[in-house]
């Protein structure tokens, strides 16, 4: 079983379902999942758990995204984005300015409203299923956060900018709000994920390459290990005397490590003293616990 993670660019067309299925086919394994769904029209990064690296799914969902998106203002559409119906069409801004000031207004926290084509669940339904019976639900607004709103081109009626944002935040609805403020409508056009969890698109890689990859035997130089994840945390390596506390899962004081001044304010990577590398520990009640283990022996 191949255990790491792959960075994947996903096409047009293909749902984060479909990459998964894809490369269950491709890897021959069925221990896959991925990090946060894109739109099946999106474009861009969507990084890829394999193996042991599937614990990682829900620590790298939770992190900032970056995305490069385009829209237009004149009207609204029941999809929110160019894939849509029109349902209702407004008046264009004439200046740039307004538009400008407009978009920066929402850096920072707001309360977004999702679109009802969306796979948020009310009553036990996704709203897009409740969508295509044509039925419009109110949603509870989502508080998201907005980091930065950088690199913006105006070409009225067509705007492009890069949006940094939180996990949860719907970029349609983004472009949406950003027409209602300026009493106009708007439609999203495009969108690429150039960024999540810390992979990048220039580092991504089609399904049809990875494919290839396999089938030349050179698959590895794809798979980035799970360590490389926490390359940024401090590392610390457990004496060979207490193996049998560290493969047990068991909590580690700090004399079962070579290091004697682990810092304990921040998670900490673990080794064995042959190098392998085993969690991710969390100092607590003078000890370091488990949070994560990923090495397992009978590999």
């Amino acid at each position: 079983m191949i255990n790491g993670m792959i960075n994947v660019y996903k096409e047009q067309g293909y749902t984060s379902h479909d990459v998964v299925a894809k490369l269950r086919g491709i890897l021959h394994q069925k221990k896959i999942g991925h990090t946060g769904t894109l739109d099946p029209n999106a474009v861009g990064v969507l990084p890829v758990c394999l193996g042991r690296g599937t614990k990682l799914c829900d620590m790298l969902t939770a992190t900032k995204k970056q995305y490069r998106t385009t829209f237009q203002f004149g009207k609204e559409t029941d999809t929110e984005d160019i894939w849509g119906e029109e349902i209702e069409s407004f008046p264009i801004p004439n200046s740039e300015e307004d538009v400008r000031g407009a978009i920066l207004s929402f850096a920072g926290d707001y309360d977004q409203i999702p679109p009802m084509y969306s796979a948020k669940k009310t009553q036990g339904k996704k709203l897009y299923e409740l969508a295509r019976e044509g039925k419009v639900v109110e949603r509870k607004p989502q508080k998201v956060k907005i980091y930065e709103i950088s690199n913006i081109e105006i070409r009225l009626p067509e705007v492009s900018m890069t949006v940094t944002c939180s996990k949860g935040t719907y970029i349609r609805s983004l472009c949406r709000d950003i027409g209602r403020k300026l009493q106009s409508g708007a439609y999203m056009t495009e969108l690429i994920r150039t960024k999540s969890s810390g992979f990048r698109i220039e580092n991504s890689h089609t399904l049809a390459q990875i494919e290839e990859a396999a089938k030349e035997g050179r698959l590895e130089e794809y798979i980035i290990p799970i360590e490389k994840v926490f390359s940024s945390l401090p590392q610390g390596t457990v004496q060979k005397h207490y193996n049998k506390l560290l493969y047990n899962g068991n909590p580690l004081k700090q004399s079962c490590f070579f290091e004697t001044n682990l810092d304990i304010e921040k998670k900490l990577r673990v080794y064995d003293e042959d190098g392998h590398f085993i969690g991710i520990y969390q100092w607590r009640k003078q000890m370091f616990f488990p949070d994560k283990i990923f090495y397992d022996q009978n590999d």
